[in-house]
């Protein structure tokens, strides 16, 4: 007997918000499964301000609320049976932050949880990373968001390390990161991988999951270094016009999706990955998996 419940995710992101709706498929004796059966996707760059001049404005404030009343609405005609709403960089950081949490909670009735980078990097190891990790190798599990990049290091099947950075996508945009941090990521992750041999990376993250599909691969097949710097160049050859006319990307992702690989580029350099896996997984899945399990 096949029992089928609907759980939610919402992301809020510093580029983006996103609604995950996904089926968990239970069967007597068999591992549960899960689906997305939806994913909306609002592109409120919300880092854009915050990471400028320290707060969120009242036209996105209005953007968020009608955002979340329409999330609201899909839940309910998905009969969603549960949810969790979590907000990474962006919402941490703004002055006012916390009062956008309390008008949210009044005009939407959803509660926001604001994260830090360390519990986001936690939800995100509670998805299906065990299909990728096999114990004889090491890992290094990169999400690049558009406020921070949390970095999660795997050996022998279990994480043994993990580190957020103010290096998101948005911040690299605005020239707000420093070549300090750029250095503290070197130094984190050549220290943590130095012992290690075969690192292999996992990314996840919007962009990359577009670079991905841009590749044309199968999906247990990974993107060489190679492939990422080819990428890197094409892209940077190309104004931010003709990424959007000749390559069809999103307005709000075809100024990010450089500063992306070059994040992953450098982690690959730092820690002698030759190859880059992406399995399509991210703070979205880990949420709904971690309220599935009970973890948070």
């Amino acid at each position: 007997m096949i029992k089928i419940k609907k759980y939610a995710a919402i992301d809020i992101g510093s580029n983006a918000m996103r609604l995950l709706i996904a089926n968990i498929i239970e069967e007597e004796g068999k591992e549960t499964l899960f689906s997305k059966s939806s994913l909306v996707r609002v592109p409120i760059r919300l880092g854009q301000e915050v990471f400028t001049v320290g707060e969120i404005s009242k036209e996105n404030i209005g953007r968020m609320v009608d955002a979340m009343k329409a999330f609201k609405l899909l839940m309910k005609v998905h009969k969603v049976k549960k949810y969790m709403a979590c907000a990474t960089s962006a919402m941490r950081e703004a002055y006012n932050g916390k009062e956008v949490v309390e008008i949210i909670k009044k005009k939407a009735n959803i509660k926001i949880a604001i994260i830090d980078g360390k519990k986001e990097a936690a939800i995100i190891a509670t998805t299906d990373l065990h299909h990728f990790l096999k114990t004889e190798n090491s890992y290094l599990y990169v999400d690049v968001g558009g406020g921070s990049t949390e970095f999660s290091l795997f050996s022998g099947g279990k994480m043994i390390a993990s580190k957020s950075f103010k290096a998101g996508t948005v911040r690299l945009i605005n020239d707000v990161v420093s070549e300090i941090v750029w250095h503290e990521i070197e130094k984190w992750i050549k220290t943590n991988t130095d012992n290690l041999e075969n690192v292999t990376l996992i990314g996840s993250g919007g962009n990359i999951n577009k670079i991905f599909k841009m590749s044309g691969k199968m999906e247990d097949k990974p993107l060489s270094y190679i492939y990422m710097n080819s990428q890197y160049t094409l892209l940077n050859g190309l104004s931010y016009e003709q990424r959007i006319s000749e390559l069809g990307l999103n307005p709000d992702r075809a100024d990010v999706i450089i500063p992306a690989i070059r994040v992953y580029l450098n982690a690959m350099k730092w820690s002698g990955a030759r190859s880059i896996y992406v399995p399509k997984i991210g703070l979205s899945d880990g949420i709904v998996k971690a309220l599935y399990y009970k973890k948070i």
